[in-house]
């Protein structure tokens, strides 16, 4: 059976990582833009970060430009726009697809996982999947649901 560790994403600096260094951890997935009505959910996301990092909760932000081109053509202007504005420290990775063609590989499991209201398609940016300590998708969240609303599920999967 495949789990998200059996996948590998590209960091920010272009280098490879298996997301099987994350095994063990909760974790919520994140398709992300720095110019869009969602980004403020930055703010939120940091807030559920820092308060239960330190309980093998991690979030992984994938920059995405397939919604009306919301995000910086370089990755280094979207990583300062996030830590200047909203002063993100987790993991943010390279740009990425999430529908069609190009789409990740990750993002192809995601969907499989766990579809959507009416299709397994991403809608929009700050699309949400909570993943438990074992590396399987247990949850997913539209992008008007914010992080404080899911609060309750992240404490349910990290206990």
């Amino acid at each position: 059976m495949k789990t998200i560790y059996d996948y590998t994403v590209k960091m920010s600096d272009g280098k490879e990582k298996t997301l099987r260094d994350y095994a063990g951890n909760t974790l919520l997935i994140v398709n992300t833009a720095s110019k869009c009505g969602f980004t403020p959910q930055f703010e939120g996301l940091q807030a559920l970060y820092e308060k239960y990092k330190d309980r093998g909760f991690v979030i992984l932000g994938f920059p995405c430009d397939q919604f009306k081109q919301q995000e910086f053509d370089n990755i280094e202007e979207t990583i300062q726009f996030c830590q200047r504005n909203y002063g993100v420290s987790f993991p943010m990775f390279a740009k990425i697809d999430v529908n069609g063609e190009n789409e990740h590989p990750l993002y192809t499991y995601l969907k499989e996982q766990k579809n959507g209201l009416f299709s397994k398609a991403i809608k929009w940016n700050f699309t949400k999947f909570l993943v438990d300590q074992k590396g399987l998708v247990v949850e997913r969240y539209s992008p008007t649901t914010k992080p404080d609303q899911i609060e309750e599920d992240i404490v349910r999967y990290i206990d």
